[in-house]
């Protein structure tokens, strides 16, 4: 049997997900993280993308959305505080190539270095869901 960690992944609204886990990547500041159990502790902020999370005994994988947050890192246990999390099945495409098209917009019509760094991180965002659904899309209609 294989030693799983304890994943929690958590937005100021809700508990987006909660339980036993093989293995957590994520897109981290630096770069993209891998988590097995028994890490050496570690706090990060995460980047907008794609968590994702090997279930035992499940061939699919658990990806969730995450607007930025942190990640913090113990032996046996992983919490990701999101700004936003959704369950890659949740998101709305349409919604999503909107948001994009806005910060686009707003990219090309800055006004103020604030305003900007705003839609910078909108189109960062926007830009995440849009490739986790195009990679996770039909995974998830075939739950």
């Amino acid at each position: 049997m294989k030693s799983t960690l304890r994943v929690d992944v958590v937005s100021a609204e809700e508990l987006i997900f909660s339980g036993e886990a093989e293995f957590v990547a994520l897109p981290g500041v630096e770069g993209e993280l891998g988590i097995l159990p028994r890490h050496t502790p570690l706090l990060t902020q995460v980047k907008p993308g794609a968590v994702r999370i090997k279930l035992p005994n499940q061939e699919q994988e658990e990806v969730i959305f995450v607007q930025g947050g942190f990640l913090e890192v113990q032996p046996r246990f992983v919490t990701v505080l999101a700004d936003t999390a959704i369950r890659a099945k949740d998101l709305d495409e349409k919604a999503a190539q909107e948001a994009q098209r806005r910060a686009e917009e707003a990219m090309a019509n800055r006004r103020s270095k604030e305003g900007m760094v705003q839609a910078e991180a909108e189109l960062s965002a926007a830009v995440a869901q849009m490739e986790i659904l195009r990679k996770y899309k039909n995974r998830a209609e075939t739950r």
